[in-house]
């Protein structure tokens, strides 16, 4: 009796290989053999060649996911952020600054005002951030004076006094803006301050209340971070193709960008081919991720023209309408499998971009060649995520829309689907909502203890463990049927309470 009608599912090589376009969902892993805990999982990575990673998630450099909030943390968190270019390049590289000028995971956009000023609104009050910084002439780089609290001012019967009158006067609550969060609640405790500003050449950059100390000691413990060799976060920012890109470049590595993504729905271009050249040859030192690929072919043709990296996805995004308005694309696990293939034989590192819904697919890009994941929707109405929180039917929710909806085409994104000179702009994503999911802080650790059990699961304890075992086919998949998928989910009731951590 053959011993194949005793083996366990199919091998990677063969499955993939069957003609058929696979999303993360129509496959399943079979589970392996354990002998480690869970703990000893690693899942230190790399995002391009020369960028490393503590963990493998990616911030997509969307108008709704990504700016200067979000890149601080996720590189608090040992990920990285990518900063939209959706916006001026000024604007960018101001943000690309604000990340880097900053060690703790806190944006609070500090207002300035100077002695003799008066505050006549409570707009320049806010709840992040209840503090008003006082300078000598009320910009951030002139000598700190002290503060005004939100609630003191408040209390004020006339609002048209001066700051002088009723100000904290206050010379000793500045910090370095080295300092990490631990540093920082010692300093608070010992000078008995509830808030501290952190200065860096003699100028303030962030103001931190002993809130949100406090709020963030409260999540899982942060480690040492995305650092760089400048001893700051490490960021990445999202260029185009065309000739006006190359002064929004330069403008993002005089700010000290670490990576640069060339933002295009279809990166196997002559475009992008000539821009990654150009990177290579004028910033030799700057790695440069080439993109979006879903074919061998495609990725071969970037690979030869010097990328550091690699993003895979075409359609797959909750927002992406690619593939049903221009029937092109493919299921994303297929395209990360195979660009994977092709680009391990060089060096590269792939992320996976799009179709992240939960910690489950995270494993499967992961294991199928992936380095790192970019996340949209997946990130999309956390406290970090840009835009203002409103209700809908009595949930809190986040605006999220793709980057090739009109709303957002109009504000320039239109040259990633190459569309910027096109008379009659055709959507390939539409806006729409995500509920609240609160910090990054809190939930990305706790789906990447869900990631390591996966990986326990498979015998795997590293993501090169995996994608050795996938490689020598010790690792066996198969594909879900409609009703296995059904099954695999939470079915049979009435209703149930979904909560991940």
């Amino acid at each position: 009796m053959s011993s194949s009608i005793f083996e366990d599912g199919f091998s990677s090589d063969r499955l993939f290989n069957q003609g058929y376009s696979y999303t993360y969902d129509d496959v399943i892993f079979l589970p392996h053999y354990i002998d480690f805990p869970t703990d000893s999982v690693h899942l230190a990575t790399s995002l391009s060649r020369r960028v490393p990673l503590s963990i493998p998630c990616v911030s997509s450099p969307m108008d709704t996911v990504t700016e200067a909030h979000m890149a601080i943390s996720m590189a608090a968190l040992g990920g990285i952020g990518i900063i939209h270019s959706n916006t001026t390049p000024s604007e960018q590289a101001h943000m690309v600054k604000a990340v880097k000028s900053r060690r703790v995971p806190v944006l609070s956009n500090p207002v300035f005002k100077s002695p003799s000023d008066r505050i006549q609104s409570d707009d320049v009050f806010y709840s992040s951030n209840p503090y008003v910084m006082v300078t000598e002439n009320g910009s951030p780089s002139s000598k700190l004076l002290g503060y005004v609290v939100g609630r003191d001012w408040a209390k004020l019967g006339d609002k048209e006094v001066k700051i002088y009158d009723y100000m904290v006067n206050c010379t000793d609550f500045t910090v370095p803006w080295s300092y990490d969060l631990g540093r920082i609640g010692e300093h608070m405790e010992e000078k008995r301050r509830d808030v501290v500003a952190t200065v860096r050449n003699d100028e303030v950059v962030d103001v931190v209340a002993k809130e949100e100390v406090e709020r963030i000691k409260g999540y899982p413990k942060l480690g040492v971070g995305t650092v760089g060799p400048d001893g700051a976060w490490r960021v990445g920012a999202a260029i185009g193709t065309r000739e006006t890109d190359k002064e929004r470049l330069e403008g993002l590595v005089k700010a000290g960008v670490d990576v640069v993504v060339l933002d295009s729905s279809q990166g196997n271009s002559i475009y992008q081919i000539e821009m990654i050249k150009y990177v290579k040859k004028t910033y030799s030192n700057l790695d440069v991720v080439g993109g979006n690929v879903v074919t061998v072919s495609q990725a071969q043709n970037l690979i030869q023209a010097g990328v550091d990296g690699l993003r895979v996805g075409m359609g797959s995004g909750s927002i992406c309408t690619t593939q049903e308005v221009c029937a092109v694309g493919r299921g994303q696990a297929t395209a990360v499998y195979k660009v994977a293939s092709i680009a391990s034989q060089s060096g590269v590192p792939v992320i996976a971009d799009g179709g992240i819904s939960n910690s489950g697919h995270i494993v499967k890009a992961l294991v199928l060649g992936a380095s790192t994941v970019m996340m949209g929707s997946f990130l999309a109405g956390s406290t970090e995520a840009p835009g203002a929180y409103d209700y809908q039917n009595g949930r809190r929710i986040k605006k999220y829309r793709g980057m090739g909806s009109l709303e957002a085409m109009t504000k320039g994104s239109d040259q990633r689907y190459l569309g910027d000179t096109a008379k009659l702009k055709i959507a390939q994503g539409v806006v729409g909502a995500v509920a609240d999911k609160g910090s990054v802080l809190k939930f990305i650790p706790y789906t990447m203890q869900a990631v390591k059990q996966g990986f326990q699961d498979l015998g795997a304890s590293s993501l090169q463990s995996g994608h050795d075992l996938l490689k020598t086919s010790v690792l066996r998949l198969e594909v879900r049927t409609g009703a296995a998928q059904v099954e695999g989910g939470v079915h049979g009731l009435v209703s149930y309470e979904k909560k991940s951590f």
